[in-house]
């Protein structure tokens, strides 16, 4: 064992035998302290010795003995002791049942505080005084109190539990009588009085035997204290003896001997200290105190000052340092209830916690109530002034202010923290206290200021789920109008995605209380807003007044499940009526599919007969187009279509109009189709959302266009090679031959891009948004939120939005060097690179026009010249026909002239060399976008580079990210010039499957 503990255990002894050993005081210093050393060493060799219980744990054995005692001295509560016995062992959380028993079996020989102690007993007439004879009575009690005896010395002989240890205590013989010869002495005078007694008596029963010296020390010193308090005959002997000491008249009558009761409180008054103030002007003063007065011996100094009178002991300043926390506890709350609120739920945390103090000073009031009680029942000649026995002190004034005190601390500590926090971050802070705090008392209080402070928040909340209106002139909710001067509002407004739907309410996560999920909170402000735009927006305030009248309730904190029910019911309502109102009324879904058909050619008919009839007016220049006339060809488009049997509420938003001019722009380049969307439909297709339509119709547009004008050349080409592009010369043949070719690669890319943009991108898009929009728990949020990732996956996968990889590579550059990656250009993105394509293909479809024109005019020569020779052949004079023609004959420059021939011939090879340079830039072209689209992540996008090269004519060339510009075209030229020479040597194997594939689709 450590030095510390030794120290410790020293001292614990010391102190235990100085409260426990009573001291003598006319021993001196010497023999005190050979006492208190003795005891020391005994005290020691029980702890030292090995550990044993001293008293068997056996519940059914302290039954017995009280059962057994109850039966001799009162038969009637025997069978209650046994009732209540069986409910006892019927209990789980008690797990030392003996103790209890064993300890009520020991308390039941105490004596009762409340009776009067005995007068004491009349000492023994002095020699030479006959006595009077005891009369039968006394002999009979006599009788029953050594019965008595005889009982309890049984029921000690038949405990069956284990005995303390003998002690090895010696004392020294030469020294004056100490602690033990005073045990000895007791025992003998109560031996004297008991043998007295008995010889008085006429009744000869046999005394019980004596406590030894030994049995008596040991019982004082036992390991667990004192087992069993003195029986009755060891401490009426006692008071025989101490009676018999004592003066005082003698009547010559034997009594019994009586007993000296001395209760607690009485033994504190013999030694108590008289102080000023006293307990009792303390006590006085404590009602004032607890009200955060200041009174005569408490003053306040300052609002946080309780000053306390010097000349008190410490124990006494000890409790009123504990009574000072309530007191100054109270004054801080009253002074914060008296102050200002912010909010609603600050007035509710006012009013709440002025209603506990109310309760505080009812609690006060009572406790007054019992000190005025007690001051006036006091007896001025008794020690204290019998305060002790008034049964109100100041220490029993803590135990009864205790539980109020923890009340109070927790309201000044909310009190605190409110001056930072309002509306849910409020209860939030309460329910912490609720929920984390281990304390049950201080969670069941924080419970109960719960049910007051909430009162508002659950006002505005049931005006926001009922009615769709936010009442919260304080800004305490957690939902919240949305500030016009936002920057994400200002940047929402900008990009066009800003909606009276999205763009009026807003959610705090900051605000929303702890006693509602993150997801309870999102199912409450849809509630709310749908009902908002359901009265505002919709115009359908009246079913939101009906719904409000009918389905409204009180709504209160504590019954979570209730709530949780009430507004899923809510939730549910509001939706379905919400959806069918943009189902029904405002037709939401055929606004969809007409943007669809129109806007995105799904309505392949209506887009061939418009292309068709404006093919004339769009081929003049942009500022020659008027609108009466592109109204016209599309309500022609529209008759001569099955789009005339849609409804006039699709047909009438349906418009065609030019875009801004720029210089050089023809019609083709201006034209668009609009469809209108008004209130409240705009919330789902944004400004946002027609521009991305807008976008995908110009694409579109421009694929169409080019599909429209190599089919119609193709025709030509395919028409007029029967006739007109019929030729004697190889080098005119081949010409034609590698045009046709180029000219069907060119046909089947195009086929391709749109079957893919079609039917592999809009088609499944629209499919999946078909999916989420049919369910039966879809509200707009979701519509919304399906309709966006409908347009972004349109626009992405068809090559309007989506970004080569080498682009995110340098974003990502971009981003490691500090610069904006937003603001890094991507040069050769997709829409770039096809807008090239396209734009190569309508100048290879004009030079192949060109072409066609040299071989009709090459082929009218031709013609002209068969001609001559015909009629030459035919006339007689040749020689003179030849001399009569002249230069203002008409077949003189065709038929025989030089000059004729030459042009025609000398525009032959710059056709040749220009579509020679076409085919070529577009397969390079080609195949440039054929390896960006074979590197990436999308899995359709990859589809699309496949359905191209499915044969694998071309070799996709991946450029190189540090080559990403303008060189991008140089990488691969010598590829591309290797390939076109294996193509031309392939001859028109290649060729003649695009063509006849091609012309198959034609």
């Amino acid at each position: 064992m450590s030095h510390a503990p030794r120290n410790r255990i020293s001292n614990a002894i010391d102190s235990l035998i100085t409260h426990l050993v009573p001291s003598n005081p006319h021993d001196d210093e010497q023999t005190a302290q050979e006492r208190h050393d003795a005891c020391f060493e005994l005290v020691r060799a029980i702890f030292e010795r090995p550990n044993s219980p001293s008293i068997s744990a056996d519940v059914n054995h302290a039954s017995d003995l009280i059962k057994r005692k109850l039966i001799h001295s009162n038969p009637s509560q025997a069978l209650r002791f046994s009732n209540l016995y069986t409910r006892l062992l019927s209990l789980p959380v008690l797990n030392q049942k003996w103790a209890i028993l064993y300890l009520l079996y020991q308390l039941s020989d105490s004596p009762d505080p409340n009776e009067p102690p005995p007068p004491p007993r009349q000492p023994a007439a002095p020699h030479g005084l006959t006595s009077r004879e005891p009369s039968f009575r006394d002999r009979e009690l006599q009788a029953q109190i050594f019965r008595e005896q005889e009982e309890n010395q049984v029921e000690a002989e038949n405990y069956q539990g284990p005995l303390p240890a003998e002690p090895s205590f010696r004392e020294p013989a030469s020294r004056e009588p100490n602690f033990r010869e005073s045990v000895a002495q007791r025992a003998a005078g109560r031996a004297t009085g008991r043998s007295t007694a008995t010889a008085e008596s006429k009744t000869s029963i046999p005394a019980p035997p004596l406590v030894s010296e030994e049995e008596a020390v040991n019982n004082v010193f036992a390991p667990g204290g004192l087992k069993k308090l003195p029986t009755e005959r060891s401490r009426r002997n006692t008071n025989a003896e101490e009676a018999r000491s004592q003066p005082g008249a003698v009547d010559g009558s034997t009594k019994k001997s009586t007993r000296d009761v001395s209760i607690k409180s009485n033994l504190l008054a013999d030694s108590s200290l008289e102080f000023e103030p006293s307990e009792m002007g303390l006590l006085r003063d404590l009602p004032f105190t607890l009200q955060g007065l200041s009174s005569t011996t408490l003053p306040f100094t300052r609002d946080t000052v309780l000053k306390l009178p010097p000349t008190l002991p410490l124990p006494i300043v000890s409790l009123l340092h504990t009574l000072a926390e309530p007191s100054l506890l109270y004054r801080g709350l009253a002074n914060f209830v008296k102050s200002p609120a912010k909010g609603l739920l600050g007035q509710s945390l006012r009013a709440a916690i002025n209603n506990e103090l109310r309760s505080y000073l009812t609690l006060v009031a009572t406790l007054e109530a019992q000190i005025r009680r007690a001051l006036s029942s006091l007896d001025e000649a008794a020690p204290r002034g019998g305060i002790g026995k008034a049964g109100v002190t100041l220490k029993r004034c803590v135990v009864w202010t205790r539980e109020a005190t923890m009340g109070l601390r927790l309201m000044s500590l909310i009190s605190e923290e409110s001056y930072s926090k309002q509306g849910g971050q409020l209860i939030s802070l309460i329910h912490g206290f609720s929920t984390s705090h281990g304390d049950p008392v201080v969670a069941a209080f924080a419970e109960r200021l719960l049910a007051d402070v909430t009162r508002p928040f659950y006002d505005i909340l049931r005006r926001w789920i009922y009615d769709g209106e936010l009442s919260d002139p304080h800004l305490e909710f957690f939902v919240r109008e949305q500030n016009p001067n936002n920057e994400k509002q200002n940047e929402s407004k900008a990009k066009g995605q800003a909606s009276v739907w999205n763009s009026k309410y807003e959610v705090v996560d900051a605000m929303v209380p702890s006693i509602m999920t993150p997801d309870f909170a999102q199912k409450v402000f849809l509630i709310g807003k749908s009902l908002n735009f359901i009265r505002h927006s919709c115009g359908d305030s009246q079913w939101v007044d009906a719904y409000s009248k009918t389905s409204s309730k009180e709504l209160k904190y504590g019954d979570t499940a209730t709530l949780e029910k009430w507004i899923d019911d809510a939730y549910k309502t509001t939706m379905q009526r919400l959806m069918t109102l943009m189902n029904t009324r405002f037709r939401l879904f055929d606004h969809l599919q007409a943007l669809k058909n129109y806007i995105l050619l799904g309505q392949g008919d209506f887009i061939a007969l418009l292309m068709e009839s404006l093919a004339a007016n769009l081929d003049r220049p942009a500022g020659a187009q008027y609108r009466h006339t592109l109204t016209a060809q599309l309500e022609h488009a529209i008759r001569g279509s099955n789009a005339q049997y849609d409804s006039d509420e699709v047909l009438r938003r349906l418009d065609a109009r030019m875009l801004q001019l720029s210089h050089g722009d023809i019609g083709w380049d201006c034209f668009t189709l609009e469809y209108k969307i008004d209130a409240p439909v705009d919330v789902v297709v944004t400004e946002w959302g027609n521009r991305q339509y807008l976008k995908v119709f110009n694409f579109l547009w421009r694929i169409k266009r080019v599909e429209f004008a190599l089919a119609s050349t193709w025709r030509k080409c395919m028409t007029g090679a029967r006739g007109v592009l019929q030729s004697n010369d190889d080098t005119v043949l081949q010409t034609w031959k590698s045009t046709r070719g180029t000219l069907a690669e060119m046909i089947h890319f195009v086929g391709q891009l749109q079957y893919y943009i079609l039917f592999e991108v809009i088609e499944s898009s629209w499919g999946e948004l078909q999916k989420n929009i049919r369910k039966e728990d879809c509200t707009l949020d979701d519509l919304i939120t399906a309709h966006t990732k409908y347009l972004t996956s349109i626009t992405h996968k068809g090559l309007l939005g989506a970004r080569r990889r080498q682009h995110h590579d340098a974003q990502k550059e971009a981003a490691s060097l500090g610069r904006d990656a937003s603001e890094v250009e991507d040069r050769n993105s997709y829409m770039v690179q096809l807008s090239l394509l396209l734009r190569n293909m309508l100048d290879y479809r004009d030079s192949v026009d060109g072409l066609y024109s040299w071989s009709v005019s090459d082929f009218t020569r031709r013609q002209e010249v068969d001609t001559v020779s015909l009629l030459r052949k035919h006339r007689p004079n040749s020689g003179d026909m030849e001399s009569s023609v002249g230069p203002d004959d008409p077949f003189f420059g065709s038929a025989g002239g030089v000059g004729g021939n030459n042009n025609i011939r000398s525009e032959f090879p710059a056709l040749q060399e220009r579509l020679k340079h076409l085919g070529v830039s577009f397969r390079q072209r080609l195949q440039i976008l054929l390896g960006d689209l074979a590197y990436q992540p999308d899995v359709d996008m990859r589809f699309l580079g496949v359905s191209m090269n499915f044969n694998d004519v071309y070799q996709p060339v991946r450029r190189k990210s540090g080559k990403a510009g303008a060189g991008g075209s140089g990488v691969s030229a010598g590829g591309g010039e290797k390939q076109q020479q294996q193509q031309q040597q392939q001859g028109g194997s290649v060729g003649s499957v695009n063509v006849s594939f091609s012309a198959s689709r034609a």
